[in-house]
């Protein structure tokens, strides 16, 4: 597949210079960015559109990465993909070094709207009859307050329960809306403990695991620097060195209860981020 990003004139392909990108380590990546970056800034225009160009090709990963994330959305894969190169163009384009640290802090969330951009104007043009959106409507709401009451994700008997509704009618709302949305990966198979996510039936051997992750990453950073220095050293063990709560009350010299409240406190805090990115 070879993508074309409209007036940007720049064409990626599956293979030539953006197969050997494969060769090119992710702090490479970054280091070279940064310096072509930093040369755009002076660059004559002619220039500029260059280092354009090569910055996209550097970081097109980057917008496969985004564009997995959408992957079960039921639009096809590769208009995902166009639409995020066409993201990560305009972000490219649109960086200012000055008001952020790195182009992917800038470029991730950028990328990301468009694809969600794109998914919108696509559920607009599919737009289900007003009585089925009343009931999709009602389910997600029964949905939610099963959850919550329940602590896990109610069975689908039990939604037509709480609505009285018919089974039959229940399924064709969802049938009438299955390809509007993008379902959680982080999704349970089952309301059972340990049962998986929908995301462990999605074959992994052809995803890079550093770029499906990079958009948690540039999202956390700047969430874990507003942590307090006591926060991210709990963090750091917890989570980098394996430490118990146990272990780690001991060496900060704080009772295990305040660990754990702690820890919940911070792991809300970088949920919200993740969500309000």
């Amino acid at each position: 597949m070879t993508a074309h990003l409209g007036d940007a004139g720049i064409a990626i392909g599956a293979s030539g210079a953006r197969g050997a990108l494969c060769e090119i380590s992710r702090d490479e990546r970054a280091d070279r960015t940064r310096e072509l970056l930093a040369e755009a800034v002076d660059a004559s225009p002619e220039r500029r559109a260059e280092i354009i160009e090569s910055v996209v090709l550097l970081n097109v990963r980057v917008a496969d990465a985004v564009a997995m994330r959408f992957r079960d959305s039921g639009c096809p894969m590769d208009d995902l993909r166009q639409t995020a190169y066409e993201g990560l163009v305009k972000a490219v384009q649109r960086y200012d070094p000055g008001a952020a640290e790195d182009l992917l802090t800038y470029a991730v969330p950028t990328i990301k709207g468009e694809v969600q951009r794109h998914l919108r104007d696509r559920i607009k043009m599919v737009r289900p009859p007003r009585r089925i959106q009343e009931l999709s409507a009602r389910i997600q709401a029964a949905t939610s307050h099963l959850t919550e009451d329940l602590g896990r994700e109610p069975s689908a008997g039990e939604i037509c329960d709480y609505l009285a509704m018919a089974r039959e009618e229940y399924e064709h709302v969802l049938l009438a809306t299955a390809q509007l949305s993008c379902d959680s990966l982080d999704r349970p198979l089952t309301g059972d403990d340990g049962a998986g996510t929908v995301g462990d039936l999605v074959p992994q051997e052809h995803v890079d695991e550093a770029l499906v992750t990079v958009e948690s990453r540039t999202i956390l950073q700047p969430a874990l620097r507003r942590l307090s220095e006591r926060e991210r050293r709990i963090i750091y063990l917890r989570f980098f060195e394996g430490r118990t709560q146990v272990e780690i009350a001991k060496e900060l010299g704080i009772s295990q209860a305040n660990v754990a409240k702690i820890l919940d406190r911070v792991m809300r805090r970088l949920r919200a981020s993740m969500v309000e990115a």
